[in-house]
């Protein structure tokens, strides 16, 4: 079992930074950050594989986003600079369970077992 709390959100200029936290329990083989705004679909933002550390990106925020893993694995980070208008979402974290596989398919929310409530990102022009 994973447990994953997202932290971090709020509201920040167009152009400015702001970094997400997930604090995650549990063992996984990959995590993810994804965003949902109403009436949209889950979009995934970034991922990370919990042993060589592999990272994947959306083209949307290449670039600008970077996600990373403490060595203890208990905190995914989502370091979003230059945000832009269109970043302004809810942003979930997500795991994949242990031993399952990670970087195929990483953007589809299907693969992913654990998932936070959701922090909220704000973006003012």
């Amino acid at each position: 079992q994973v447990q994953l709390a997202e932290s971090g959100g709020g509201s920040v200029q167009a152009g400015g930074s702001l970094t997400l936290y997930c604090a995650v329990s549990g063992y996984y083989s990959g995590m993810a950050w994804f965003r949902q705004g109403p009436g949209s679909e889950r979009e995934g933002v970034a991922s990370i594989c919990a042993g060589a550390g592999d990272t994947f990106y959306s083209d949307s925020v290449k670039g600008r986003f970077t996600i990373s893993q403490d060595n203890a694995k208990t905190t995914i980070t989502l370091k979003m600079n230059n945000v832009k208008p269109e970043d302004a979402d809810m942003y979930y974290c997500a795991a994949r369970p242990r031993f399952s596989s990670c970087g195929s398919r990483w953007a589809l929310p299907e693969f992913y077992s654990y998932w936070g409530q959701g922090t909220q990102v704000t973006v003012s022009s």
